[in-house]
């Protein structure tokens, strides 16, 4: 029965390793470094996923004054990210937008509709009031390279 257990935790590993070899963690001089214990993007399978993205400057880590400009700021952000990848804004998939104030649920869908154009990933709006450095959204990615 033992080596029947040690057998299984070697298959498991290997499979482990293989997933891993598959993973690839997107890092590029031009992308915004994260401050924290996790990667900006990965790629695994041909499938990109990106992390939440802040509203704030990634020199100087202030935030915008207006929302628009907090949106303006997350999508230019993401853009990069997709373009670093080697992916674009027609190739992403789902978006996961949370919003600190759910009653700028109509600005947001404009300015949403605005940046892609006819192209619709489908989407979640989840209302956060509370987003960390007091930031009124943060938005992670899903697409294809």
């Amino acid at each position: 029965m033992g080596s029947d257990s040690q057998t299984d935790k070697n298959k498991l590993n290997q499979i482990i390793q293989k997933i891993r070899k598959k993973m690839k963690i997107i890092n590029t001089l031009n992308l915004p470094k994260s401050k924290g214990h996790y990667s900006t993007a990965i790629e695994h399978n041909g499938i990109l996923y990106i992390s939440g993205q802040l509203p704030l400057d990634p020199i100087t880590r202030k935030k915008p004054d207006t929302f628009r400009e907090e949106v303006e700021l997350v999508f230019n952000k993401l853009e990069l990210i997709l373009n670093e990848s080697g992916s674009a804004k027609n190739k992403v998939l789902q978006m996961r937008i949370f919003l600190a104030n759910i009653e700028l649920w109509p600005e947001i869908n404009d300015l949403y509709a605005d940046f892609f154009g006819d192209h619709k990933p489908v989407r979640i709006v989840v209302p956060s009031p509370l987003l960390h450095h007091g930031c009124s959204l943060e938005i992670e990615a899903t697409a294809y390279i």
